[in-house]
């Protein structure tokens, strides 16, 4: 749950998805590049790129450090 103070869209959820010259609707390939973090994740399929959205989601990427 979000506490009131929270933005909807936080930064550290922030993401540039870039694509490959060669991807095409049929065959997505490129990376995600989170804007706070800068990680990168590249992936060669639609499947791959939902599976590191989903893993940025459950591990947290992009939390700001602990205080």
């Amino acid at each position: 749950m979000s506490r009131p103070d929270e933005s909807k869209y936080p930064s550290r959820l922030s993401y540039v998805l870039k694509l490959r010259a060669e991807a095409t609707a049929d065959a997505l390939v490129g990376r995600l590049e989170n804007l706070v973090t800068g990680q990168r994740l590249a992936f060669a399929s639609a499947r791959e790129l939902l599976d590191a959205i989903a893993h940025e989601l459950t591990t947290g990427a992009g939390d700001p450090p602990a205080e």
